[in-house]
């Protein structure tokens, strides 16, 4: 159970179990939600999640029994939560039909991204809910100090911040009457938080230790998708004392590898997701070009293997960046940097 997944998933269900009193929303309430104003007379009972974030909020706070149906997914859920997970209808892997979601009648569509879900949503906008009656809830660390007309993944407009993920959390938990679950669960959160980051300051790193996010490539030829200095990886790269090679505010832009090879970060840190969109989805794969390109190879954090695995949900900005945090100040403990 020393499993950072595992422990994430103990700490929640912890938390629910250590919560003694009772505080109760008082109904009707009402959530300004990115921008949309939104009304509840009562908990939502039944609910399509658009989001792996979403999904594993809602089952961290305890009420996935609302749960009906579930698309979009980067990996494996949270282990605590794999055999409820198994009993919930996936609508899809990747992008759910509109048709789909509303064919299971729910009450509460709770979304991870606005690009799904929003003013030009490819699932539908949320006024096409709002339309038969169903409500949207969009998790606020995609849409608070983030532009998303921009077009792909958006733009950071200010630093992602995990204050975003605990409002989501505690919105949540307003929404489905679980606000003593949700308060116990963002406390336990925010320790694993400081002490994540106390534990990198104790390192004494050296100023100049920076390092490259790599989420994901069409092709293993073509420019990487790799993390922007506003996004979740950016945030974990401030909190360690740690620089972003890549200066862009896009959320994930595309930069060629001969400029990240210039840039010459102290670490790599790649994604491994059990999504297979994109052929460098696979984790192989990275590895694998890492160690054979003529201009990656030669990139100073590949010949001496400071390469860090990382559970690619926790790059992007949801209750798994926390996870993210630790991974990369465990790594920095063990990895050979300079000094």
């Amino acid at each position: 159970m020393n499993h950072p997944l595992h422990r994430l998933a103990l700490a929640a269900c912890t938390a629910l179990v250590a919560v003694s009193s009772a505080h109760a929303t008082d109904y009707p309430l009402t959530i300004v939600n990115c921008g949309v104003e939104l009304r509840f007379d009562a908990p939502p009972e039944r609910v399509v999640t658009v989001g792996q974030s979403a999904t594993e909020s809602l089952y961290s706070l305890g009420v996935g029994d609302t749960v009906v149906g579930t698309s979009v997914w980067f990996n494996a859920v949270l282990p605590d939560y794999a055999e409820l997970d198994a009993t919930i209808e996936r609508l899809a892997e990747n992008d759910p039909s509109f048709e789909s979601i509303v064919n299971k009648r729910p009450d509460l569509v709770a979304v991870q991204y606005e690009w799904h879900v929003g003013p030009q949503g490819i699932v539908a906008t949320r006024d096409q809910f709002h339309e038969l009656g169903i409500a949207t809830y969009v998790m606020p660390a995609d849409c608070d100090t983030k532009d998303n007309t921009t077009g792909g993944d958006g733009t950071r407009t200010a630093a992602f911040s995990t204050d975003a993920v605990y409002k989501g959390l505690t919105e949540l938990a307003a929404i489905f009457d679980a606000e003593d679950a949700g308060d116990a669960l963002v406390s336990d959160l925010k320790a694993r938080e400081s002490a994540a980051i106390a534990k990198a300051e104790g390192l004494g790193l050296p100023g100049d230790t920076s390092a490259v996010f790599w989420f994901s490539s069409p092709d293993s030829q073509i420019d990487p998708y790799v993390a922007g200095r506003k996004g979740a990886p950016g945030y974990m790269m401030d909190k360690l004392g740690i620089h972003n090679v890549i200066e862009s505010d896009e959320e994930w832009p595309t930069v060629g590898w001969e400029s990240i090879a210039r840039a010459d970060p102290t670490i790599i840190v790649v994604a491994e997701m059990d999504r297979r969109r994109y052929p460098a989805d696979d984790i192989e794969v990275k590895m694998d070009f890492l160690k054979t390109d003529p201009v990656a190879r030669e990139m100073t954090a590949v010949r001496n293997g400071r390469i860090v695995v990382m559970d690619a949900h926790a790059m992007s900005a949801t209750l798994r960046s926390i996870l993210g945090l630790e991974t990369v100040a465990d790594a920095l403990a063990t990895l050979d940097l300079p000094r």
